[in-house]
């Protein structure tokens, strides 16, 4: 079986450690626990791992988060991967700090990224693992808001959400979305 684990955010050096790049810190918290190694391919940096007898393609797609449907797309394509088999890993605004939320489908509730990929396949129903953000701004801030850093006192919980987000994906690809689900949303 083989997955395409697909984490959103915007390359370069400027946007490295921001809360829109949360889903870029998944999968490469991912590749890092099972020992891949990154290169550059079309459309974004390729991370190539197995676990459990399962293979995982780890995207991080350098089209940035608007055009993040392109990459998924064209990777699916490529590899073959069928749509039960793709997950996409990104930030949200709406739930609290250090939150995860994964669901088999669902809308874009707004974000760039997942109505790029939502075009790109003409369907809501892929895997998303949700990184809540937080939303500690005031109006008129949210694009500030969600390219800035996380502060030093909210990262240990990241890297906690980070570590559940991880044994959630891999869950998701070894036992199901059932077991993936009841794991990663308590």
């Amino acid at each position: 079986m083989k997955y395409l684990i697909v984490g959103l955010g915007n390359i370069g050096d400027e946007y490295v450690g921001t809360r829109h790049n949360i889903g870029f810190e998944v999968v490469e918290s991912l590749g890092k626990k099972l020992g891949g190694e990154w290169q550059s391919v079309k459309h974004g940096s390729l991370c190539e791992v197995s676990h459990k007898g399962r293979k995982m393609l780890l995207l991080k797609p350098n089209t940035y988060m608007n055009l993040s449907g392109k990459a998924v797309s064209y990777w699916m394509q490529v590899e073959k991967i069928k749509l039960e088999n793709v997950v996409i890993i990104t930030d949200d605004l709406a739930l609290p700090l250090a939150k995860l939320r994964l669901k088999s489908k669902g809308s874009d509730g707004g974000h760039n990224g997942l109505k790029s990929i939502q075009a790109s396949l003409n369907t809501t129903n892929y895997a998303r693992l949700r990184f809540g953000i937080g939303n500690e701004f005031s109006q008129g801030k949210q694009v500030d808001f969600v390219l800035g850093r996380f502060a030093t006192e909210e990262r240990e919980a990241i890297d906690d959400a980070i570590a559940r987000a991880v044994e959630g994906t891999l869950q998701y690809c070894t036992l199901g979305a059932g077991f993936a689900m009841n794991y990663t949303n308590t």
